[in-house]
């Protein structure tokens, strides 16, 4: 697990970016008044804490001394009415920003997940899944402290401090000029935790991403972990990463062991030296014992919010840096352009016809090198070919999963560029080999959230690929549950199933890439069964590695090396005793070396 596979993880940033912080001010801005009255309700705690430290001074000089004990009742009151309506404002506060971030939370992952959707599989070939899954929760989550405690918290804490310092000078400019004294010890001690406390995050965030990347990987692959028997390895390198992240972690707790200490320390020193020169001046007369003991209390309230705003410096610096990820992420443009004036078909015949067509996935590595051939309405189509000769490529470009560099594609005349990509998709229909299950119930796995699909049009599905027989057999029918990524199915089952979604949407052009070269024999034939009917009067486009599935196809494609070698019917290649003839003599003698299925007549005369 090679740290440089995680630079972008690296990346810390500045501790407070305005132009990030200008676009994340967007997201507060249609709750701008609910930020109104919590930056008021704010202000009137900062205001109510301050004068808490006057009404003590009036308790002890007006009250308490001359032994004015009704008076001091009164007062008594008083003070717990300022508490009481502090409990009430603070309380709104809290609820009110907890509300914002969980708001602006909302619609931030609502944009990701969104703008997710939109981008194109080469931005996924990029990009692993760990990496996007923690752009949209924990780089979101982060931002949470940002809005419910960090912008208008700070602001709090600044108010707070003007105010303390405010009320300082005005019972004694000579006492508040000497309790500044200790602050340059304070701004050094701050400086230097800042410091230390940004390189330690900066490795944290390394540290986390290697730990989460080895997890998601080795999670994922756990079969072929246990089936080499790794476990004990793989344990120590886990040991190894995680021991390292924690040891991070101490180092940063040993500097807020060392720093809030150091703040208390410095507090403690400036309280001194106010004991020490304020009681000179309470002998004097020129100050009172109670005006003493609010400034006391006033300085000791003073070095909290600068405590607040050294806890706010790193969830400002978090947020920055997940804001910056997050913003890159929705700056991804699509690679596949949206056509400037599009097209429609308003008549969909389903003619599909490659030109000249090359593509590659990176630079000029062509992968299909002059494709030329045409799909006429209703003809079934098979594209065969070696591992690697292009056929499934062909597919996505068909579906615009990427585009062709040079050539053209087009369907009833009219170019995939000119086409929008929803409006393309509509009318296609495809079976993976690789089927993708989600959680969830059976009905909803053919839906796909789809609500135009009725129970009725999903049963019909299931019955037409043979899967009512399993169906059956299942206690809570279309309801019944379906685990992540279909582990309570079989194989042959996740075929079926996904052969019944493509049939529920009933699209006009069909495309099995690999469909039945993952299932046993008798799964197979029910398949086969279904295809039968279901590629009747439908443009289709059939990719196989077994060629028995394709036999009685309009028109055989062979593809190699990226280039149409060969065309034709079953027959006639076979005849032609060329690339598609040594493909089916190479499957004819597998299958009689594995002793499975039955060996045709075509076959035995391939091999003789």
């Amino acid at each position: 697990m090679a740290g440089n596979t995680y630079h972008e993880e690296e990346a810390l940033g500045k501790a407070y970016d305005a132009r990030l912080m200008k676009r994340l001010m967007a997201y507060v801005r249609p709750y701008r008044w609910v930020v109104v009255v919590a930056v008021v309700l704010l202000l009137l705690v900062s205001a109510l804490q301050v004068v808490m430290p006057y009404l003590v001074q009036v308790a002890i000089d007006d009250h308490i001394t001359p032994g004015d004990i009704p008076g001091l009742r009164m007062l008594t009151l008083l003070a717990l009415g300022v508490l009481l309506v502090s409990f009430l404002v603070r309380y709104l506060q809290t609820y009110i920003m907890a509300w914002l971030g969980q708001k602006v939370l909302h619609d931030i992952r609502r944009q990701v997940f969104g703008h997710l959707q939109t981008l194109n599989l080469q931005f996924f070939d990029r990009n692993p899944v760990g990496r996007l899954l923690t752009r949209v929760t924990n780089d979101v989550n982060t931002l949470n402290e940002l809005f419910s405690s960090g912008v208008v918290t700070i602001i709090g804490d600044v108010f707070t401090l003007v105010l303390i310092v405010a009320a300082l000078l005005y019972y004694n400019w000579q006492l508040a000029l000497i309790t500044f004294t200790v602050i340059p010890l304070l701004v050094t001690a701050t400086f230097v935790f800042r410091a230390r406390v940004r390189n330690v995050y900066r490795e944290v965030r390394v540290r986390l991403a290697r730990l989460n990347a080895f997890l998601q990987e080795h999670l994922t692959g756990m079969k072929v972990v246990q089936l080499f028997g790794r476990e004990e390895r793989t344990f120590e390198k886990f040991d190894e990463i995680n021991r390292d992240l924690r040891g991070v972690h101490l180092r940063g707790i040993y500097y807020y062991a060392v720093f809030f200490p150091t703040v208390e320390v410095i507090g403690a020193l400036s309280i001194g030296l106010l004991l020490y020169f304020g009681g000179f001046r309470v002998q004097s007369g020129v100050l009172t014992f109670g005006e003493l003991v609010a400034f006391m209390t006033l300085v000791e309230m003073f070095y909290r919010p600068i405590r607040d705003l050294a806890e706010k410096y790193n969830i400002l610096q978090a947020s920055m840096a997940s804001s910056e990820r997050i913003f890159q992420l929705l700056d991804s443009e699509r690679t596949i352009p949206r056509p400037e004036s599009p097209r429609r078909i308003d008549q969909f015949a389903g003619r599909i016809e490659f030109k000249n067509l090359w593509f590659a996935y990176h630079d000029e590595d062509w992968v299909l090198k002059d494709i030329s051939f045409t799909v006429e309405p209703g003809e079934k189509i098979a594209i065969v070919g070696a591992t690697g000769a292009g056929k499934s490529s062909l597919i996505s470009l068909l579906y615009r999963f990427y585009d062709y560099q040079k050539g053209s594609i087009t369907i009833d005349g009219v170019d995939l560029k000119e086409l929008e990509i929803p409006d393309l998709r509509r009318h296609l229909g495809l079976v993976l080999q690789d089927v993708f299950l989600f959680s969830g119930d059976l009905a909803g796995n053919v839906r796909l959230r789809e609500d135009s699909i009725s129970e009725q049009r999903i049963r019909q599905a299931l019955q037409r690929v043979g899967f009512d027989r399993f169906l059956d057999q299942m206690p809570n029918g279309l309801a019944t549950e379906i685990k992540e990524r279909g582990a309570t199915l079989s194989t042959g089952q996740k075929q079926l199933l996904s052969f019944a979604r493509a049939l529920a949407f009933d699209p006009d052009i069909l495309i099995l890439d690999e469909a039945t070269s993952s299932v046993d024999t008798e799964t197979e034939r029910l398949i086969q069964k279904a295809l039968e009917e279901l590629l009747k009067d439908r443009t289709s486009i059939i990719i196989a590695h077994r060629l028995s599935t394709i036999e009685q196809a309009d028109k055989i494609i062979v593809l190699h090396h990226g280039k149409v070698r060969e065309w034709g019917q079953h027959d006639e290649l076979l005849k032609q005793r060329g690339i598609y003839y040594r493909l089916y003599q190479m499957q004819y003698r597998k299958q009689s070396l594995s002793g499975g299925g039955n060996v045709t007549h075509e076959q035995k005369q391939a091999s003789s």
